[in-house]
């Protein structure tokens, strides 16, 4: 047989493969490459927009912060104000159309009371989609291993973990347009903080939603033994590519939208 002959049992059946790579692969990487520079640009516009505005004055926030410890129950300290926290914000100025929010105080609550946590919630919601990464990891490996039980433990605790991050961000979505947040209106700020805030996360949680449908098939084949006849787990290795890119630039929306 030629060395140019296609093997139509290999992995790619496309010839010599790039790189050593196989062709799903390098699609994948080019795919995520260019979702890298959409997400880039998104990340970018919402910078300038962001230094665009002052920030809240330290000094009002550093007396705010010795008024109002970690722990204390908001509703219980603003009841008086017929707007609750939010219009005794907007009293004192730090939320004002003419400067940045500060994001401990836009994001500070946690399901199940009114204390005054600030990024605690959106902290919790990190470490359980870098821990759904983890067990991506841990899937990979076990499907280059071979061992397909492991492998089906690993990428149902994917999707379960990107479930929750979903049902998290659904709830902080909720929480935020429950107190007036909306694309064309923003009690917090500039109605430019709401939109971004929409667009940005709301297109990474497409992404995580593409991920865990696409995770969902995956796993269904891996208990139908699929990719054991195949011989090889390399759809679970391309789709922990997508799964981990996903992830990463949760990193840099966390930094950009709650940190800065």
């Amino acid at each position: 047989m030629s060395n140019n002959a296609v093997s139509t049992t290999s992995t790619w059946a496309g010839g010599k493969s790039p790189f050593k790579v196989s062709y799903g692969k390098l699609m994948m990487w080019f795919f995520l490459l260019s979702d890298a520079f959409t997400f880039s640009s998104l990340l970018v516009g919402y910078a300038t927009v962001r230094f665009s505005f002052p920030q809240a004055n330290e000094t009002q926030m550093a007396e705010l912060r010795k008024e109002m410890p970690f722990g204390t129950d908001v509703h219980e300290m603003f009841h008086a104000n017929p707007d609750g926290f939010v219009g005794a914000m907007n009293d004192r100025g730090i939320f004002a159309e003419t400067q940045w929010p500060a994001p401990e105080l836009v994001f500070n609550h946690f399901p199940g009371h009114h204390l005054h946590w600030p990024l605690m919630f959106v902290s919790l919601m990190t470490f359980i989609l870098i821990m759904s990464s983890v067990t991506m990891v841990l899937a990979v490996e076990a499907g280059q291993r071979m061992e397909r039980k492991k492998v089906e433990i690993f990428m149902l605790l994917t999707i379960i973990g990107g479930l929750m991050f979903l049902g998290c961000q659904a709830w902080e979505w909720t929480k935020f347009i429950g107190e007036g947040a909306k694309l064309y209106t923003n009690p917090f700020g500039p109605v430019t903080f709401a939109a971004l805030f929409f667009l940005v996360t709301g297109f990474h949680g497409f992404h995580v939603l593409s991920g865990v449908v696409i995770n969902f098939i995956i796993y269904l084949n891996v208990l139908r033994g699929t990719y054991e006849e195949r011989g090889h787990y390399e759809m679970v290795e391309k789709v922990g590519l997508y799964w981990h890119f996903v992830d990463l630039v949760w990193v840099f929306v966390f930094t950009f939208f709650y940190l800065i």
